[in-house]
């Protein structure tokens, strides 16, 4: 189950389909598409530190239309390569902690009642650790051979979540709209962190299917296979 349905995520992406083809037709390459992104993630969570709520949700609303079109352009465009799909990764996860940077920031510089601000920090850490963790799933996962997809907010759940809110209400009175949506961000991401190493561990429990994962790796990390350009 998904936060955003998939006719909904299917009219997005044919939206974006001519802005897909012109850019493989102007030979824009991924990563290009992948660093503006995170340019425009970092200045959002920039904007959300200075306090500008709106400007901060509009731009990461914006970082996610990249997100959407980075990986489209290396697939349509036969531009998909290992690194690429490392290179986006590593990307996604500066831009994350840099959004919840801004955020904390905000807090501390009295972006909520001073009653709140311990937990306003709290959610902001678990909402970072979760939604790095939720990523960190799904790639290790595939890196064992499995497919893992599952889970309440993926990542364009998570960016709408947070950014269109923001984007029209602002930070609410003292704080206490961003507040209540970070802490809402912390719990359905750790709930989806939750589903999918249950899923993981339900999808080795089923000797039937005839698949063998890889073994556990000696050090910590990632296997070496990238099957796509996301890993979220």
């Amino acid at each position: 189950m998904n936060l955003i349905p998939q006719a909904v995520r299917d009219a997005f992406g044919w939206a974006l389909t001519p802005i897909v083809r012109l850019l493989i037709r102007m030979r824009v390459r991924p990563n290009a598409v992948s660093v503006a992104g995170t340019v425009v993630i970092v200045g959002s969570a920039a904007a959300f530190a200075l306090g500008m709520i709106h400007w901060g949700g509009f731009l990461l609303l914006v970082s996610g239309l990249f997100d959407m079109v980075d990986g489209r352009v290396a697939r349509e465009g036969g531009m998909s390569t290992p690194f690429g799909a490392f290179f986006d990764s590593t990307l996604d996860r500066v831009g994350e902690s840099a959004l919840f940077t801004g955020i904390g920031v905000f807090f501390l510089r009295g972006g909520v009642e001073p009653d709140r601000l311990t937990l306003a920090l709290v959610a902001c850490f678990v909402a970072l650790a979760a939604s790095l963790l939720v990523s960190y799933a799904r790639a290790r996962a595939e890196g064992l051979g499995f497919t893992c997809r599952v889970g309440i907010a993926q990542r364009a759940e998570r960016v709408l979540l947070l950014g269109a809110p923001t984007m029209i209400f602002g930070a609410g009175n003292r704080g206490a709209l961003l507040f209540w949506i970070v802490a809402l961000f912390a719990l359905v991401t750790t709930v989806t962190v939750v589903q999918r190493v249950a899923y993981v561990a339900r999808a080795v429990g089923k000797p039937a299917a005839g698949h063998s994962p890889r073994p556990r790796d000696a050090l910590p990390g990632h296997a070496s296979a990238l099957p796509s350009r996301k890993g979220h």
